[in-house]
């Protein structure tokens, strides 16, 4: 008999997921301002929900710190984070980095409006017109925006809601967006201010990397259980309803001018 309950002891042990390591808080370097991925004032967005679910998964509890975009890699270099949302194109892994799954994709598009017909397959086609985009982005794609910020046509805003509003009204040819973060603001317009849009054409002008978006943790154990909690969250179907809490409602934490 005591072997027998010792048998079914092991054998529903063997069921509960095997834990790596102890639980801990894991304060994490965010961007200040990219709504709706990060919102500072809530500790809340896509990236921040996918990746403290991910982690409570085997009891971590995240702690989010937010930085100006270019601070996150230096944060994370100088031992004052355990983690951070990206490397910014740096390896991280000399100064004791580890890399998980990517939480989230940045999907990098031009958008146009539909009515003006632009046909965008090469950085030619960009000649003559004028590119409002995100800070840094002639950096990440210079092959495309070098020429246009030689000619006088490109410029940045880290204000990405004003992204929408003035393609909305011609000011520009071409916005360079992330998808999500375009369709959050458009939706955002229209549920706050009566404020119609037109109807807009993406171009998809490069694949997307998925390791240009992979989070670094200090400690490995602590990234495997994240890297579970991430495919759970995947498979069970509540990835994708935070994004829908974000994308797919009229609600938002954002206040508008």
């Amino acid at each position: 008999m005591k072997i027998l309950f010792t048998l079914t002891l092991l054998f529903f042990i063997s069921l509960c997921p095997f834990t790596t390591s102890v639980a801990a808080t894991v304060e994490m370097a965010f961007g200040e301002k990219i709504a709706p991925f990060c919102f500072p004032e809530t500790d809340s967005g896509i990236e921040v929900d996918i990746i403290r679910e991910a982690l409570a998964f085997k009891g971590h509890v995240l702690v989010p710190l937010y930085f100006p975009f270019a601070r996150i890699p230096v944060e994370f270099k100088n031992k004052t984070v355990d983690a951070a949302m990206t490397d910014l194109g740096e390896d991280l892994t000399p100064f004791g980095g580890f890399y998980g799954d990517p939480a989230v994709i940045y999907h990098n598009v031009f958008i146009s409006l539909k009515a003006r017909d632009i046909q965008i397959n090469k950085p030619e086609d960009l000649n003559g017109l004028s590119v409002i985009s995100f800070v840094g982005a002639v950096k990440r794609y210079p092959e495309w925006l070098t020429p246009v910020k030689q000619s006088g046509r490109y410029f940045e805003q880290n204000n990405q809601l004003l992204q929408v509003l003035t393609l909305n009204k011609g000011r520009y040819d071409l916005v360079l967006s992330d998808r999500s973060i375009f369709k959050y603001f458009s939706q955002l317009l229209q549920s706050r201010k009566n404020f119609v849009t037109h109807p807009i054409q993406e171009h998809k002008f490069t694949d997307v990397d998925p390791l240009d978006y992979r989070p670094i943790f200090n400690d490995a154990a602590i990234r495997d259980d994240f890297n579970q909690g991430l495919a759970l969250l995947i498979s069970s179907g509540r990835y994708q309803a935070i994004y829908d809490k974000y994308l797919n409602s009229n609600s938002s934490t954002v206040t508008l001018p």
